[in-house]
């Protein structure tokens, strides 16, 4: 199995919207997992209840920082495109990229 870390939408404006990122999120460790990734997607852990807050914006760098030690370990991001693009995404894609890591993109639905 090769490392991977997952890009993928988690931010949203209601309760609502951050569920449909999570189940999207879900079904791309999904992906992962039926290519012989083992994916890592801090954004599904450390946004748990009781963890971090990603709506306090100190807590959200901190959990972007503590993500990108561990995403340094990957072998490549991989970047899951159906919901489009957010800004905490791109910043993790300009870290894989300051750091020499391959990034991939994907689609599970959409393609383009």
């Amino acid at each position: 199995m090769r490392r991977v870390v997952i890009e993928s939408p988690y931010a949203a404006d209601t309760e609502e919207g951050i569920e449909k990122n999570m189940a999207y999120l879900r079904a791309c460790m999904n992906d992962c997992f039926k290519r012989d990734e083992a994916p890592f997607a801090s954004h599904g852990l450390y946004t748990q209840k009781g963890v971090l807050n990603d709506r306090i914006p100190e807590e959200r760098k901190l959990g972007i920082k503590a993500g990108f030690v561990w995403a340094d370990l990957a072998e490549k991001r991989v970047v899951y495109l159906d919901l489009g693009m957010t800004d905490g995404m791109k910043k993790g894609v300009e870290h894989a990229k300051e750091i020499g890591q391959q990034v991939e993109l994907r689609w599970l639905y959409l393609k383009h």
